[in-house]
């Protein structure tokens, strides 16, 4: 099965100039634990409730006036949609996170597959990708 058969094609994201409190409230509102940090389509960090807490806020900044850019991961894993979902799930696995960017051959956004989507197609691989997540140090 192709990743753009499966992925969530809905994209949300954040400018690296928005605040963190725009970011938190951001993901609040969406039920998200993370969004893509973008200028212009172009995907170059990922914020989560985790950068915010143990990045931002444990560390003395101000969530009002410090910007996602300051505390974002720049890390960005991401795969194709054309990729086999087992290739895209040991990814996930190899860097143990939840949700994998989609890009476009271009590396604009196309969406992003999370552990929900693959449950939706196979309960046992996202399993696999559960038992592999823990939560990053920072």
């Amino acid at each position: 099965m192709l990743v753009k058969k499966i992925m969530t094609r809905k994209l949300e994201s954040i400018l690296p100039t928005a605040s963190l409190r725009e970011a938190a409230q951001k993901m609040r509102d969406l039920k998200l634990g993370s969004l893509p940090v973008a200028e212009d389509g172009i995907l170059i960090g990922m914020i989560t409730d985790r950068d915010i807490c143990c990045r931002g806020v444990a560390d003395g900044f101000d969530p009002v006036t410090t910007a996602v850019s300051e505390v974002m991961s720049r890390d960005i894993w991401f795969c194709f949609g054309d990729d086999n979902v087992t290739d895209a799930v040991q990814q996930m696995e190899e860097h143990h996170i939840r949700r994998l960017a989609v890009l476009n051959l271009d590396k604009t956004m196309a969406g992003f597959l999370s552990v929900d989507d693959i449950a939706r197609y196979s309960r046992e691989l996202a399993g696999e990708v559960l038992d592999y997540v823990q939560p990053a140090p920072h």
